[in-house]
């Protein structure tokens, strides 16, 4: 699974012109899943994503986790993280998970995440058209991922 990551200071995301999900300051996921993706690593990406220090502590180093400052999390699904960009110049989707793992995958990220800061997890809609907002801090933004083979993550 993949999650790009971004230190927002605020952010939504829209749906037929009705705002479906919207925070504060915190981290916008937007949220890919791979073929041979498993719950494992919808755990793993959701350690990492809560985990990850990208909020400046007292002395402006980037030292403190989501989980440390108290943020949101605005979780958006993008299935072309998953996408095959080595050759030619159109994505090929034979990596990503099917309609159906990337739906499951997704729903448990979301509610594994749920359980470690309720109340302060928004979200996208799978499959939807979705218009995303948001002002980056810093800008801030980092590539994660928690890969099931070889069982390392990158």
């Amino acid at each position: 699974m993949i999650a790009l990551i971004q230190r927002v200071s605020e952010a939504r995301v829209e749906v037929d012109g009705n705002i479906v999900g919207e925070i504060g300051r915190g981290i916008l996921a937007l949220v890919g899943v791979e073929r041979g993706d498993a719950e494992a690593q919808a755990e793993r990406l959701v350690e990492k994503v809560l985990g990850y220090r990208i909020f400046p502590d007292d002395a402006g180093k980037m030292n403190l986790s989501l989980l440390d400052i108290k943020g949101e999390l605005l979780a958006v699904p993008q299935f072309t993280l998953a996408a095959d960009t080595k050759s030619g110049t159109r994505a090929g989707f034979s990596t990503a998970a099917s309609p159906e793992d990337g739906l499951r995958l997704f729903d448990r990220f979301v509610e594994i995440s749920g359980g470690k800061i309720p109340q302060k997890i928004k979200t996208g809609r799978f499959g939807a058209d979705m218009k995303v907002s948001l002002v980056n801090d810093g800008p801030v933004t980092f590539w994660l991922q928690a890969c099931p083979r070889a069982g390392r993550d990158p």
